[in-house]
């Protein structure tokens, strides 16, 4: 079946509002672990995933920093306007650059209460310190308003405005207010670079203690960067996925991961992806080495991977081994130590995983790109893990529990 030709409406289950899960569990491996093995369902806890896992696996985690992503300012009138940043503009070169610019910055946003914001409007807010924040309605596009913002006195970075002025962006299937516990909880214990706009939630179960239960087990672990973009919670709105335009996200992997990720492979080791953005730039790798393969010249600012790559590149049977491999060679003649591009990948059922061999992942929403993604790798026993999950007392969505799915290992 060619993608564009899945119907949306197949990848729907009942979930009842109740099962949304909108608070964290106090501690975050005592949250419940669905483990998916060649075909078998039994469940345990976070805290002992490490006994779950594969010998030798290599665990990969998104070490994205959720960004305190929203902003509420007041007209003169009182009118209430929130701001929800998406993504900057592409002159920027990535969001790391735009989330260091002092004094002035675009950006592309949602806006909360926009018929009540013209154009060309500033709005302004005080933030502590004597600083103040002004926003610039430039224009609107099909999915988004472009908006300036500058400030006075300027040496602060934008990322540092952000953490004085604005609110952990709490999905909005959360219907409460963020709070204080949401600063931590909604951020992984080894979130480290500034960009995202909503958590890589299966890594938030993880701690100090699962950590060292994985070294005392040989499961080594290692790092890639996805900016989780707002695009993750849209809906699918089209009646086939023809008709749906995936989000663009920013990725960034270091050379010396892709070295060893490749050597891996190349023992038939096993590569674990924590969450489905990890999932994504572990396979989106494969895609740029293809592209490489078929135009060594290609200029970087095209080495990108669009939403239909996977389905209409001839991978002419080239091996994840071989795409890394020559991923790894052009950046050698670059003398380039990370790669950082965007991705665009769309992973539906048809799809076949280069790279990843097993998942840890939450529990998705119905109808949605992510729950495309899950049945990719397992088939149509996704329905049997979500019924499961749904008989068996599991807590779904961002806070809720996961599971580690293991199809043929």
């Amino acid at each position: 079946m060619q993608p564009q030709n899945i119907s949306i409406a197949d990848y729907h289950y009942p979930l009842p509002a109740e099962r949304i899960a909108h608070h964290p569990l106090e501690e975050r491996d005592d949250s419940k672990l669905l483990i998916y093995q060649d075909g078998r369902i039994r469940e345990d806890i976070y805290r002992n995933i490490a006994d779950q896992l594969p010998d030798e696996s290599l665990l990969v985690f998104n070490n994205t920093k959720v960004v305190e992503a929203r902003i509420e300012f007041r007209k003169e009138t009182g009118a209430r306007i929130e701001i929800f940043f998406l993504e900057p503009p592409v002159e920027y070169g990535g969001i790391a650059a735009a989330l260091a610019q002092t004094g002035s910055v675009r950006w592309k946003c949602l806006i909360g209460g926009a018929s009540k914001w013209k154009p060309g409007q500033v709005l302004r807010k005080e933030i502590a310190g004597g600083i103040v924040l002004e926003a610039r309605y430039l224009e609107k596009s099909e999915n988004a308003f472009l908006i300036g913002f500058s400030w006075t006195p300027p040496e602060q970075s934008f990322a540092e405005l952000l953490h004085q002025a604005g609110f952990i962006p709490l999905p909005p299937y959360i219907h409460r207010a963020a709070s204080a516990e949401d600063s931590e909880r909604y951020q992984t214990i080894y979130a480290r670079y500034d960009g995202s706009v909503a958590a890589p939630t299966a890594g938030l179960h993880f701690t100090d203690g699962i950590f060292r239960s994985l070294a005392a087990r040989g499961i080594e672990h290692n790092f890639v960067t996805l900016h989780v973009g707002a695009g993750t919670f849209l809906p699918v709105k089209a009646a086939t996925l023809g008709g749906h335009i995936m989000h663009i996200e920013f990725i960034e992997v270091s050379r010396v991961f892709i070295l060893d990720c490749r050597d891996r492979l190349l023992a038939g080791k096993p590569v674990i992806a924590v969450g489905t953005t990890s999932a994504r730039t572990l396979e989106s790798l494969y895609w740029l080495g293809l592209k490489l393969r078929q135009d060594p010249g290609i200029l970087p600012g095209e080495l990108v991977v669009r939403q239909w790559d996977a389905y209409t590149e001839d991978s002419g049977g080239v091996s994840a081994v071989a795409a890394l491999s020559m991923l790894l060679d052009w950046m050698e003649r670059k003398a380039l130590h990370q790669l950082m591009t965007t991705t665009q990948l769309l992973i539906t059922p048809g799809y076949g995983w280069k790279i990843v061999t097993g998942l840890v992942t939450n529990f998705h929403q119905p109808e949605s790109t992510l729950l495309l993604l899950i049945a990719s790798l397992v088939g149509d026993d996704w329905r049997r893990i979500y019924a499961y999950a749904l008989d068996h007392g599991f807590r779904f969505l961002s806070y809720g529990d996961g599971c580690l799915l293991l199809p043929s290992i």
